[in-house]
């Protein structure tokens, strides 16, 4: 018994950290296409853009618990905005990188997708995706956050348990490429909002505080990340 348990062990652990073999460049494409599709169109937008709230929350509760603060809770609200609380100190670097890990965090987790599924390791990708979202189950605190979270989670677990190949691959490459894309529009959405005179306390604004670095650098920075981000993942999407 506990022979066969070793084996099945090693022949799931083999599954995780091995290769799979790279889409046809027609999926590639097909799941680009599907990316645009669900950023672009403003109706569309406001749904999916729930999705890149999770990223963006994400990246705020892992850089907080990295950094030595004390996550206390995430909540994630139906017009996709989002909010995460740690506890330390209100100052210093730890929290200068919890806030600038939200608009961040999209793209880069979008990035290091890329470079999972240019290195053929579709399996790996899905299950880390996975336990990232199963672990920031367990920090959400409100009941809209906590449906998003096991709905999304649960698509996850379905397609990493019960779907063939080929459709782990497509579903991969579809999340990569919106993460990359959908990383993107945030950033230009809020300063759009500042420059109507709203969002007075935005990331960007916490950090000039923080850092005493003007607003207007933070954006230049999320853009950067962003848009490299997409350049350097997009390229190595399409030479699969």
């Amino acid at each position: 018994m506990d022979s066969t348990a070793t084996a099945s062990l090693a022949s799931l652990w083999d599954e995780v950290s091995g290769t799979q073999p790279d889409p046809d460049l027609w999926v590639v494409i097909a799941t680009l296409g599907a990316a645009l599709a669900v950023v672009i169109p403003h109706g569309l937008w406001r749904i999916s853009r729930n999705a890149i709230t999770i990223a963006h929350e994400g990246g705020h509760g892992l850089v907080a618990l990295l950094t030595g603060r004390t996550l206390t809770g995430i909540r994630l609200h139906s017009d996709t905005s989002g909010l995460t609380v740690s506890r330390g100190k209100p100052h210093g670097i730890g929290m200068i990188l919890t806030a600038a890990a939200g608009y961040t965090a999209p793209p880069l987790l979008g990035l290091g997708g890329a470079s999972l599924l240019g290195s053929g390791r579709i399996t790996l990708l899905l299950w880390l995706a996975t336990a990232l979202l199963l672990t920031m189950l367990v920090m959400i605190r409100n009941a809209y956050g906590a449906l998003t979270m096991i709905v999304t989670g649960g698509l996850f677990v379905l397609v990493s348990w019960l779907a063939g190949p080929q459709v782990q691959a497509a579903f991969a490459y579809a999340v990569v490429w919106f993460l990359l894309i959908g990383g993107v529009r945030p950033a230009f959405e809020l300063q759009a909002k500042r420059a109507r005179g709203g969002a007075g306390d935005s990331d960007a604004d916490q950090l000039s505080r923080l850092t005493h670095v003007p607003a207007g650098l933070w954006f230049f920075l999320f853009h950067a990340v962003s848009l490299c981000s997409l350049i350097g993942g997009g390229r190595w999407l399409l030479e699969t």
